[in-house]
């Protein structure tokens, strides 16, 4: 930087250089410059003031959301069982089966989709779902008794079988696994076999009353109205609100001559659900008719009780053989 008294020093004579007159020239010229340079940038810095409109990640230039930035809905096994609880089956198909995607090795996910699937009425693809189940756990009872359900549904009673009988395997003091062989049995055609695997599961759970409904079923199938009558009274005192229990009780009593404690039995049916067409049909039939000979339809209940608990227990005083000691 040059000291402004170096510019204005003279000489001796009084007269000013040469040389500071041509100093002083250049820095005018030079100060003229920046000026203008510093004008033009700062115009230029104006015209940069305001920011350009930024369009975030999220959006297209048409104001659409972004595909990409979009979050997959997280499928949880508890709100797909929630449609299912909720009867909501064609929305737990769809859950269930985005749940097994992203969860493979979970064989109840299968079971639940099955289970959806078989409800919605797709028994294909129920089979489909139950049979990977199985593939993942092949020692679950309650997924070889509902494909076994499933396959009685799709008239395939022999495949039926062989699931069963993998259940009875695992698991033969239950109830439910002795009545469902009782179903297979009766779809092959094998009543008695049927009969004798509906009374074992009644000596292992004698209040199960699915199991004395079939039965009745099956005796009245059979014609024997009269052995029917107990094992039927005794599922509608247990379900009073099972529509088809009354109504298949209903049939007996008609069977056997009382027609007016068969209308009392159809017109209970109708109380647990009016729209029940096979009570509305029978109870017109026997309208107005009267029992040939009475006839005490609890007493059959509680007979034929009493005649389940002394199975139950005798079932339960039988001790199983010694295992032979080993050599």
């Amino acid at each position: 930087m040059y000291r402004a008294d170096r510019f204005s020093r003279t000489d001796h004579s009084g007269h000013t250089p040469a040389i500071v007159t041509t100093v002083a020239l250049s820095i005018i010229v030079i100060v003229s410059a920046c000026v203008s340079r510093g004008e033009k940038k700062k115009v230029d810095t104006t015209a940069l003031s305001t920011p350009p409109a930024v369009v975030t990640p999220a959006e297209t230039a048409t104001g659409e959301v972004d595909s990409i930035r979009k979050e997959t809905p997280v499928v949880t096994f508890a709100s797909a069982q929630t449609a299912y609880t909720q009867r909501k089956y064609a929305e737990a198909v769809e859950s269930f089966d985005a749940y097994v995607k992203v969860h493979p090795d979970n064989p109840f996910g299968y079971y639940m989709l099955g289970l959806s699937a078989w409800k919605q009425g797709d028994l294909d693809r129920a089979r489909e779902a139950l049979e990977q189940s199985l593939a993942l756990d092949s020692t679950n009872v309650k997924t070889l008794l509902n494909l076994g359900r499933v396959l009685l549904d799709q008239g395939k009673p022999d495949d039926a079988l062989a699931r069963v009988e993998s259940a009875v395997a695992l698991d033969s003091g239950s109830a439910e696994v002795h009545r469902m062989m009782a179903r297979v049995e009766s779809a092959l055609g094998r009543p008695d076999s049927a009969e004798v695997s509906y009374r074992l599961a009644l000596s292992i759970d004698p209040n199960d009353s699915w199991s004395m409904n079939n039965l009745g079923l099956l005796l009245i199938d059979e014609g024997r109205y009269d052995e029917a009558l107990m094992p039927l009274a005794r599922a509608v005192e247990l379900r009073p609100d099972a529509p088809a229990f009354a109504n298949n009780l209903g049939v007996a009593l008609e069977r056997t001559g009382h027609a007016g404690s068969a209308a009392e039995a159809f017109r209970s049916a109708l109380a647990a659900d009016s729209t029940y067409a096979k009570a509305q049909k029978s109870l017109a039939r026997v309208e107005g008719k009267t029992d040939e000979t009475p006839i005490d339809v609890a007493q059959l209940a509680a007979q034929f009780n009493d005649s389940l608990q002394k199975s139950a227990q005798a079932r339960l005083s039988v001790k199983p053989p010694a295992e032979k000691p080993e050599p």
